[in-house]
C-alpha cells in the first residue's frame, strides 16, 4: 500500500510530500521492517506521479520482491530551481542553470534526519537502527546520496548512488569522513550518458567509490551498457541495488 503524506520542510517552511509504501500485510502483523530512503520520491513508485510519466516501477518490485520493508520517497520543490537547491549540499553558479543557486542539500539532510525519520520511526513500525537505514537517489539524488553516505555514515549504512551528479565538493568532504566498514554502496552509470569504464563519469564514481573501499567498505561498480540518464534504465537496475544492498 501507499500513503501520501504532507510534511513541513522547516528550513524553508514549505511543504514536502512523503510517499510512503508499506507492506500490504503491515496492519495485519506484529512485524518490524527496515527503511530505504529515495530522493525524487514522486518518481519511483508509479508513472502517473513522475515528472516525465515514466517511474522507476518501484511498487511492482516491492510487491514480488522477497524481503519486506518500508520505502519512504521524499518529494523535493519543483518551482524554478528549487530541486537544485534542495539537492546540492554545495552553492552552484552556472549559466546552465540561470546563474547562482543556493546548495541548501545538508539542510535537506538535516531535516530527514531530524525530522523525516523520527516521524517515520514513531508513526510505523521500524527497525531504526544504522544497519537497517538506507538511502538512494538519481542524478542530483545521487550526489545526495554520496553525501549522505559519507558525512551521515552513522545513520546510513546501504546506499545506491545511480547517475551521480558528482560535484568536486566531495572529495574535500569525504577525505575526512568516518566511514564505517559497515556500509554498503552502490555507484552507477549508463554508456549512453557519460561513455564506458575509460571515460569522465566512470573516473569520477571510481575516485569516489575509493574513499569507501580504502575505509573497507563493500562497494558496486556497474555501467549499464546502453543506459541514458533516465528513469526507464534505472528502473531497470533496481533489482542489481536492492539484491546487493539487502539480499547479502
Amino acid at each position: 500500500m501507499l500513503i501520501k503524506h504532507d510534511m513541513n520542510f522547516t528550513a524553508l517552511d514549505k511543504t514536502r510530500k512523503l510517499h510512503i509504501y508499506l507492506p500490504d500485510n503491515y496492519y495485519e502483523t506484529e512485524e518490524r521492517y527496515p527503511v530505504m530512503y529515495f530522493f525524487d520520491g514522486h518518481n519511483i513508485f508509479f508513472d502517473q506521479d513522475a515528472t516525465y510519466g515514466k517511474s522507476w516501477g518501484l511498487y511492482d518490485f516491492m510487491q514480488s520482491w522477497s524481503k519486506q520493508m518500508i520505502i519512504v520517497g521524499l518529494e523535493c520543490g519543483h518551482e524554478g530551481n528549487e530541486r537544485l537547491s534542495e539537492y546540492s549540499p554545495y552553492d552552484i553558479n552556472s549559466d546552465f542553470f540561470g546563474g547562482f543557486v543556493e546548495g541548501r542539500g545538508q539542510e535537506t539532510m538535516d531535516w530527514i534526519v531530524n525530522e523525516v525519520k523520527p516521524y517515520i520511526d514513531k508513526t510505523y513500525r521500524t527497525y531504526p537502527f544504522r544497519q537497517a537505514t538506507g538511502i538512494a537517489g538519481s542524478s542530483m539524488g545521487g550526489l545526495m546520496s554520496i553525501y549522505a553516505a559519507g558525512l551521515y555514515n552513522h545513520i546510513f549504512s546501504k546506499v545506491a548512488c545511480l547517475s551521480s551528479a558528482i560535484l568536486n565538493e566531495l572529495d574535500t568532504d569525504l577525505a575526512t569522513a568516518p566511514i564505517d566498514s559497515d556500509t554498503r554502496i552502490y555507484f552507477s552509470w549508463g554508456t549512453e550518458e557519460g561513455g564506458g569504464w575509460d571515460g569522465p563519469v566512470a573516473k569520477a564514481n571510481l575516485r569516489i567509490a575509493s574513499y569507501f573501499e580504502n575505509s573497507g567498505a563493500s562497494s558496486q561498480v556497474y555501467c549499464q551498457e546502453g543506459g541514458q540518464h533516465r528513469e526507464a534504465d534505472w528502473e531497470k537496475q533496481v533489482p542489481l541495488f536492492m539484491d546487493f544492498l539487502w539480499m547479502q
